[in-house]
């Protein structure tokens, strides 16, 4: 069950019917269609053109603004899985987890502005088309890619993609802005940009009217032209930078976690008491967060959110619709606690975020561990957990272990939908004991819990007994792979993880003791390359150079294999991303 709470200004869109357009004090957020009361939030993203709400299945809706005939809400429309959305002023983009950016918007499509358009693929390097995370700025959107590039497309006039504005108004291609580059960060009514590059250097561009890039007292043009190094920024890792159209507010992790904030601009929103702009970031000190812990900031039109681990909301900033709520709608130029109502899951805040939109806020329940597959995308980068390391062709190193090989052996989308179904009913204690048993195969665990998720996470036997025998052979790690008179070492791990997964489509492991897999395919060896790079790594590379005849020749296979039952977004994409190599 969802648990959202929502304050500001309910118009355009209208999100709650029978309710004022300003909404001072938090109130429960519940969507029309019980359905999807439901479904779990991942996200929440509002701009001015509308807000769209992810959700933990990789679907979206959206609610648009009055000027959209369309009925609100409605389905985004994209065929792959959603991981992150973002709106800005006029402006929507959506990112799925193939890593395609879908985006819509006047300056991002000027013949059809209400319909999205695959932006990624119109970056000139095709090799860089892979995109890892996207950030709205007011008429902009930002992509970065794997390859830790930034690009920038739709509006330059305040020069935020890093070009004089004189020779580059708006693009609706994506323009490669800078590379090496780890972190971008903006906000849903900027014009501004700051991009971190892997050696902690922060750059900004685009508008600095009141100072919001940082870049000190000496420089008051108003548009910054080409990005540019920021000197005097606090020490510290830079967890995140949130930007508006007059302040910029910058979260600093320093020694032993501690966190602080700062920010800059426009002295009646920055939180600072001061009396005129301030062109430094400074830290905003205040006895609310003085001897805890900030956990996540947001910041919307004018107004700033603040989330702590004592479970506060702390605002300031801009308050005329009530979108900092505190049931008045003065400006408030300090932090101010807000007073919220008892949360239904209150035992975690840190499970809670929050969005702050044009001039609206939400306050919702996302825990992280809902979502087993992020949860181990996360573990998978770390050397603790890496049972086995191997290099591909090409010399690239891919870590495995047996938690992906646990959540891969149960990853039928039917039982994960029924665990989670479980785990939100309960506490955070017995969430935590079936997520370990999952990560663990430890069985410790409350006998009554466990007989409700025994027959889920252990419905086939067969995998259960793959299982017990890889946890009893760990130094068994190879399997030899037979095909065409000739030998192919794989890893143990990956390959029982896919042919128990995908049992029929690829290889089938015998029964006996022999460490033997029969290849039953007829693939030539282009075919057999890409999909043994996909059974590696779960993923197809783009340098593979794919022709026609090989793309038939997988597609006769598309029976025998059963990709329609077990991966049906398969040759769809693979196809997708070799189609102009053709």
């Amino acid at each position: 069950m969802n648990e959202i709470l929502f304050f500001g200004r309910n118009k355009e869109p209208k999100l709650i019917k029978n309710k004022p357009e300003k909404i001072t004090k938090p109130i429960q957020f519940k969507f029309e269609n019980e359905n999807e009361n439901e479904k779990q939030i991942k996200q929440i993203s509002s701009g001015y053109f509308g807000t769209i709400f992810l959700f933990k299945n990789g679907k979206a809706i959206e609610y648009l603004n009055k000027d959209d005939s369309k009925q609100n809400p409605q389905k985004i429309q994209i065929e792959e899985n959603i991981q992150k959305v973002t709106v800005g002023f006029q402006n929507e983009a959506i990112l799925t987890i193939e890593g395609n950016v879908f985006a819509k918007g006047k300056n991002i499509n000027s013949g059809n502005p209400k319909e999205f358009i695959d932006v990624s693929s119109l970056i000139e390097d095709k090799n860089d088309r892979v995109i890892q995370d996207i950030v709205s700025g007011h008429n902009s959107i930002y992509l970065l890619t794997s390859n830790q590039n930034a690009y920038g497309i739709g509006s330059n006039y305040a020069c935020q993609l890093g070009f004089d504005s004189k020779t580059l108004k708006e693009t609706e291609k994506p323009i490669l802005m800078m590379k090496n580059v780890s972190k971008i960060f903006s906000g849903i009514n900027s014009n501004s940009v700051f991009l971190l590059n892997s050696n902690r250097e922060l750059f900004g561009c685009g508008y600095n009217f009141y100072g919001q890039l940082g870049l000190g007292e000496s420089i008051k043009e108003y548009y910054i032209k080409k990005l540019t190094k920021i000197q005097n920024i606090p020490k510290g890792k830079i967890i995140d930078i949130q930007s508006s159209d007059s302040i910029s507010v910058m979260l600093i992790e320093e020694e032993y976690e501690k966190r602080k904030l700062y920010s800059n601009g426009y002295y009646g929103y920055n939180g600072i008491k001061s009396s005129h702009y301030i062109r430094e970031f400074t830290e905003i000190k205040s006895s609310l967060f003085e001897n805890d812990n900030i956990i996540e900031i947001s910041v919307g039109r004018n107004h700033t959110l603040i989330l702590t681990s004592n479970s506060k909301l702390i605002g300031f900033g801009d308050n005329d619709f009530g979108q900092l709520g505190t049931k008045i709608t003065e400006i408030q130029r300090i932090p101010i606690q807000i007073e919220l109502p008892k949360l239904r899951f209150n035992e975690e805040i840190s499970n809670y975020h929050i969005s702050c939109g044009f001039d609206k806020t939400f306050l919702y329940y996302s825990p992280s561990f809902s979502n087993l597959e992020e949860d181990l995308i996360k573990l998978f980068e770390r050397k603790e957990f890496c049972d086995i390391s191997f290099k591909t062709k090409n010399g690239e190193i891919i870590k495995a272990h047996k938690l992906i090989l646990k959540y891969r052996l149960n990853q039928n989308q039917n039982q994960i939908e029924k665990l989670q179904e479980i785990i939100s009913k309960k506490s955070i204690k017995e969430s935590n004991q079936i997520f370990e048993m999952i990560y663990s195969n430890n069985s410790k665990i409350n006998p009554k819990l466990y007989s409700e998720i025994k027959e889920i996470i252990n419905s086939n036997e067969k995998i259960e007994e793959t299982m017990k025998r890889i946890y009893l052979n760990e130094n068994e790690k190879d399997f030899i792979i037979e095909r065409k008179e000739k030998q192919y070492k794989f890893p143990k791990l990956i390959l029982i993880m896919r042919s128990e997964l995908y049992r029929g489509m690829f290889l089938s492991v015998k029964n006996d003791t022999s460490n033997k897999v029969t290849d039953y395919s007829e693939l030539n060896n282009k075919s057999f390359q890409i999909f043994e790079y996909w059974i590696y790594s779960n993923q197809i590379k783009d340098e593979i150079k794919i022709t026609q005849e090989i793309i038939e020749e997988l597609e006769r296979g598309i029976d025998y294999f059963q990709l329609n039952q077990t991966n049906p977004n398969l040759f769809d994409l693979l196809i997708k991303k070799f189609n102009n190599q053709i």
